[in-house]
């Protein structure tokens, strides 16, 4: 089996080591800009975006509220697979923050999963302004083909990503220890070097300085070009 080789990720999280002293993001503004069927409606300036998916019931939106620090920014939901647009908010008048359609809903039909497939394809291949997609993964469970098959397939795109295992208060310090090495070792037989990963938790907060912070030093980088 050919190996994928991953290396614009691995070279931004560097950056993180060398800011991690230098800069901390505050978020001071995070509003609704707009929602959009097609990339073609997406916002028309270049300001850098940084994507968020990952199966329904990942708990996305609670990550997004976490990091932003506004419980309403994204709407949370009982019922998973209510995201069905290209949702863009705007981060310190800097950066976007895209909320994108969760995979994986069984109970949508062909048709409606086939057209939410084309539209997150669409936006991740064509949009330039995206220059991370942040690809969540529920710590709890095994490493489900699904998620592995949509991060091969970025990776085949050689779009730049990072995996965040979600809802890490669910377990113990030690599980998700292991929980994150079987990932890893799930990744590393099809993989010869592995994306950045961050372990997070929407109820403590935990991880969201070093996500902040990731994104904060790519933004860094991309200031300097």
């Amino acid at each position: 089996m050919l190996k994928v080789k991953y290396v614009k990720s691995l070279a931004r999280f560097a950056l993180v080591l060398a800011y991690s002293y230098l800069c901390s993001m505050e978020i001071k503004q995070a509003e609704f800009t707009l929602s959009a069927p097609v990339v073609s409606m997406c916002p028309k300036d270049t300001k850098p975006e940084y994507a968020f998916i990952g199966r329904s019931n990942v708990g996305k939106s609670s990550l997004i509220n976490m990091l932003t620090n506004n419980k309403k920014l994204a709407k949370t939901s009982a019922t998973p697979g209510k995201t069905l647009l290209i949702n863009h908010f705007i981060i310190n008048k800097e950066w976007y923050l895209v909320d994108l359609p969760g995979y994986g809903y069984a109970k949508r039909s062909k048709k409606e999963v086939d057209k939410l497939d084309q539209m997150i394809r669409g936006y991740i291949l064509q949009r330039e302004q995206l220059v991370n997609v942040f690809v969540l993964v529920d710590i709890r469970l095994e490493p489900q083909k699904i998620d592995l098959d949509f991060i091969e397939w970025l990776g085949v795109s050689s779009v730049p990503f990072s995996i965040v295992f979600t809802k890490a208060d669910k377990l113990t310090p030690n599980k998700c220890r292991q929980a994150m090495e079987a990932y890893k070792k799930k990744l590393s037989e099809t993989w010869d070097e592995l994306p950045p990963m961050f372990l997070t938790s929407s109820e403590k907060k935990d991880g969201r300085d070093d996500v902040l912070d990731y994104i904060e030093s790519i933004n860094r980088e991309l200031a300097a070009q």
